[in-house]
């Protein structure tokens, strides 16, 4: 009997651990919020290496991007995870808002069909994820239908999550307006164009882990 428990013991920490080795994070938020900028500020630092190209243009990322194995080291802590970085979640989109950018016309109908695709998909993947880092652009508006949709599928999962608020280097900037409109979440201000306080993030990052 013993050697049952033991067996038996054995193989859920194994499975604990196994997990902790392999999850997978999804970084997810509106367009332009700066998902692809952070997902590839972690890679650079930690694989040398980026996961995706970034534009001013709205929906870059189209389809979903995944950077396995990526190891971290915080405070003597080791994390390794997989990157999944979505398109950025819309309500709506609409192929004029394209051609604001100098796209001619059948190049904004194609991407406005590509980035429903990718929404579709982002929101597939929500089922596969361990935890999600919600990446919002903290010069807007952190009340917005598309923020709230992202939040009430979370929540509906049961998926743990920690929020990003980005583009911490800009002026209008507001890190307060997005922890009032979330309060029940865990809030880092950063800013991953330049960098700013990515060891507070790394260590939230850490926290959510544990919450897997």
């Amino acid at each position: 009997m013993f050697q049952i428990i033991k067996k038996f013991t054995s193989k859920i920490w194994k499975s604990i651990f196994r997990k902790r080795d392999n999850l997978k994070i999804g970084f997810y938020g509106p367009p332009n919020a700066g998902k692809t900028s952070l997902a590839n500020k972690i890679c650079k630092d930690w694989t040398g290496e980026d996961i995706g190209q970034v534009s001013a243009i709205p929906h870059e990322t189209r389809n979903v991007q995944i950077k396995e194995q990526v190891k971290i080291e915080h405070n003597g802590k080791e994390l390794t995870f997989k990157i999944i970085d979505t398109p950025g979640i819309a309500t709506k989109i609409d192929y004029e808002n394209f051609l604001k950018f100098g796209m001619k016309r059948g190049s904004a109908k194609k991407r406005a069909k590509q980035a429903t695709q990718g929404i579709i998909e982002a929101i597939q993947w929500l089922d596969d994820m361990d935890a999600v880092i919600v990446v919002l652009d903290a010069t807007q508006n952190p009340y917005s239908q598309v923020n709230i949709t992202i939040i009430g599928n979370l929540v509906a999962r049961k998926i743990p999550v920690l929020i990003a608020a980005n583009k911490t280097d800009l002026k209008h900037a507001d890190i307060k307006k997005v922890e009032s409109a979330f309060p029940e979440y865990s809030v880092v201000g950063i800013s991953a164009k330049e960098g700013h306080n990515m060891e507070e993030f790394y260590e939230s990052l850490f926290t959510l882990a544990k919450k897997i």
